[in-house]
């Protein structure tokens, strides 16, 4: 589940970096306006990528994937791709936990499999 989610963290930096490059173009905010919500907003998508294993981890993820949805009041696109990158992070977690659970089963079964090969 982490690679899953941390490759969505990822592409997420970038399209936030973009996203900051269309909201540059709005005479209503400025500048460092921008890039200091944009940076927060960049910084903490690669920040979640260490801690999406650790407690609230998913939480904050999801917490991001509201923040990105709620940019659309700034860039209107976001609205779609804040909506994209949170189907995108739900799939992360629901099928990077099929595949942890997956991975353990396999495991085990080798673990059996090399236990009964062995003579004892």
């Amino acid at each position: 589940m982490r690679m899953l989610c941390a490759s969505t963290l990822i592409s997420e930096f970038f399209v936030v970096a973009f996203a900051g490059l269309v909201a540059m173009k709005s005479d209503d905010l400025s500048t460092t306006a921008v890039w200091t919500v944009c940076g927060i907003a960049m910084l903490l998508s690669v920040l979640l990528c260490g801690v999406i294993s650790r407690p609230g981890g998913l939480q904050l993820g999801w917490a991001l994937q509201i923040g990105l949805i709620v940019s659309g009041f700034v860039v209107p696109t976001m609205f779609f791709l804040g909506a994209v990158f949170a189907g995108l992070w739900w799939a992360s977690i629901h099928y990077g936990r099929q595949i942890d659970e997956a991975k353990a089963r396999w495991a085990a079964q080798a673990e059996q499999a090399e236990g009964q090969a062995q003579p004892q």
